[in-house]
């Protein structure tokens, strides 16, 4: 995995007070500590911390002269010893009290998604955006701002239709076909991207075919835009237009990252081909693994793609909401025998503490069986419990976090209650009160975890429960320039990227000419290695479709114990 940086971020809290937060990196010593030092004005670092940190990864300024710029930066003590010290953060002069880090973008149009990754290997995150023009295109920015390159998708992107579109239209309805990730282990990253006759790359090179309906897959260089290796998407349904697509990344031999890419066109009659397939590049070649066809099979696809590792033996598993294919694109298993079909959204997590394996939920469209929602055992798809009710309804949202710290375990709900998963049981016995079911997010500092949908950062208060239009308000994305992006309720991206463990979402303003990635101004007394170093939440990093929450492989929420040492090696170590 990355060899990331301390990744250090300062944010103004107050009118006299400034967080600084920064990363315990997955293979750190239990005993790790941290110092952090500060620069004003340019002047020498120094100190500015008592004693030792051990007990977080977060620290409150109380002294700095915020009329002078003032640079963080830490520094790891190991057995007494202090290490070298890590990259710094600027907050400039007379800094905006927001919890907030603003770049500056081109002038463009409209930003859909945006992804994370090191692109130049210097250890912290770059960014990979998409404008939604026409044609369409992608930009690469480094971490500070700066501009590194664009590709002009082509003419093959003009046709932005959600279901049927051009051959190199990315980044419409569920589709993207675009991910970011060191897929060569070389500690930078690398672009992901369907492609078609007509796209220029980030060097000038223009892709060449002989007609419009063959696509290829290319693997760009993240420090020029460079194409550094093609190969074709199946043409197995080729007489039925070109295939859109939703990339992302898993470990599907344990070792060696894998483009993990789910693609499907419609049917003259009206029915869906789909196709899964996954490449792995070595740094010369983009090497095609295995393919899946659905054909006729009773395999239920939904608006997401997760890769995990379902079973703990150290290989990721493709889940759709229906059904999970193993490893090398061999079926592991369907839930078709138990009524599944077409839904919108599905999570896997250690939703259960106390039970072996990871647990699975979703939500079902028109179900004429009149199924809700469902809980089931991801590592088999044993199903645990199924909610129905009268009539059929398109249930088009749902989600599992732990928002209830009465209860052991995750809740999951859609609009028939919350429910604590593991007992089946509502932990507010009135069902018109629950939190709306878009995002989770980890801001405020306790395990719990908050919600954000539409640009508000909210908290479920079990103590206080209210319908989900009147939740308490800890954020409003919009009183600091944000707007809203896909679906026109979603950030363009939620992740850690920045600082400690608790997550980021990244927005752009009403102009498009800057990003605003919201990071939290809260200290927290939890201590945590990123969750950029935990395999299951950074594949999730690397999808989007509907964007939905990212899980960790372990039970993080209320009453968890520490979680163990991720089974990972740094890039080029």
């Amino acid at each position: 995995m990355e060899n990331l940086g301390r990744g250090v971020v300062a944010v103004r809290s107050s009118a006299t007070e400034v967080l600084v937060s920064w990363r315990l990196l997955g293979l750190d010593p239990d005993g790790i500590g941290f110092n952090v030092y500060r620069s004003s004005a340019g002047s020498n670092y120094h100190r500015i911390n008592d004693e030792v940190i051990t007990d977080r990864t977060n620290f409150v300024d109380t002294g700095a002269d915020l009329t002078k710029r003032n640079a963080y930066r830490v520094r790891p003590v190991i057995d007494g010893k202090e290490g070298a010290a890590s990259g710094s953060f600027l907050l400039t002069a007379a800094h905006a009290q927001e919890p907030a880090v603003r770049l500056p973008l081109r002038a463009g149009g409209p930003v859909k998604f945006v992804w994370v990754g090191d692109l130049d290997g210097d250890g912290e995150y770059d960014y990979v955006l998409d404008r939604q023009t026409s044609p369409q295109s992608i930009e690469a920015y480094k971490g500070d701002g700066t501009f590194l390159w664009s590709v002009d998708m082509g003419p093959n992107s003009r046709n932005q239709g959600n279901i049927e579109g051009g051959s190199s239209t990315i980044d419409v309805g569920n589709w993207d076909g675009v991910t970011v990730y060191d897929f060569d282990s070389d500690g930078r990253a690398e672009i992901a991207l369907r492609i078609a006759d007509g796209v220029t790359f980030g060097d000038g090179q223009t892709f060449t075919y002989s007609d419009d309906t063959h696509q290829f897959i290319a693997i760009l260089d993240g420090r020029t835009g460079a194409s550094r290796a093609t190969a074709p998407v199946p043409d197995d349904y080729l007489s039925d237009g070109p295939l859109y697509a939703r990339f992302g990344v898993g470990y599907l031999d344990g070792s060696t990252p894998s483009l993990v890419s789910f693609m499907k066109n419609r049917q003259d009659g009206g029915d869906f081909n789909a196709v899964i397939a996954a490449w792995q590049f070595d740094g010369t070649d983009l090497t095609r693994q295995w393919k899946w066809l659905r054909g006729d099979q009773n395999m239920a696809d939904g608006h997401n793609t997760r890769a995990i590792d379902v079973d703990g033996n150290g290989t990721d598993e493709i889940a759709e909401i229906g059904f999970a294919l193993n490893g090398d694109g061999t079926l592991r298993y369907s839930l078709a025998d138990e009524g599944i079909q077409h839904g919108d959204r599905f999570d896997i997590a250690k939703m259960d503490p106390d039970r072996p394996g990871l647990q699975g939920y979703g939500v079902q469209q028109d179900n004429p069986s009149g199924l809700r929602e469902y809980y089931y055992d991801a590592r088999n798809g044993t199903m645990q419990w199924q909610h129905i009710e009268d009539g059929v309804a398109d249930v088009g949202r749902g989600m599992a976090a732990d928002v209830d710290a009465r209860h052991a375990g995750m809740e999951v709900w859609s609009f028939s209650g919350l429910y604590n998963a593991p007992t089946n049981r509502l932990t507010e016995p009135d069902s018109s009160l629950a939190p709306w079911p878009q995002l989770g997010l980890w801001w405020d500092g306790d395990t719990t975890r908050e919600l954000l949908n539409n640009g508000k950062f909210e908290k479920w208060d079990p103590e206080n429960p209210a319908a989900s239009n009147s939740l308490p308000r800890l954020l409003t994305t919009s009183e600091f320039g944000a707007v809203d992006a896909s679906q026109s309720v979603q950030p363009t991206f939620v992740g850690d990227v920045l600082g400690d463990w608790r997550e980021e979402a990244v927005y752009t303003n009403a102009a498009y000419d800057e990003l605003i990635i919201f990071t939290t101004d809260r200290p927290s007394d939890t201590r945590l290695y990123t969750l950029a170093h935990n395999p299951a939440y950074r594949n999730a990093m690397t999808f989007k479709g509907y964007m939905q929450s990212h899980h960790v492989d372990y039970f993080l929420g209320a009453g968890m114990t520490a979680p163990p040492r991720p089974n990972i090696r740094y890039a080029g170590s």
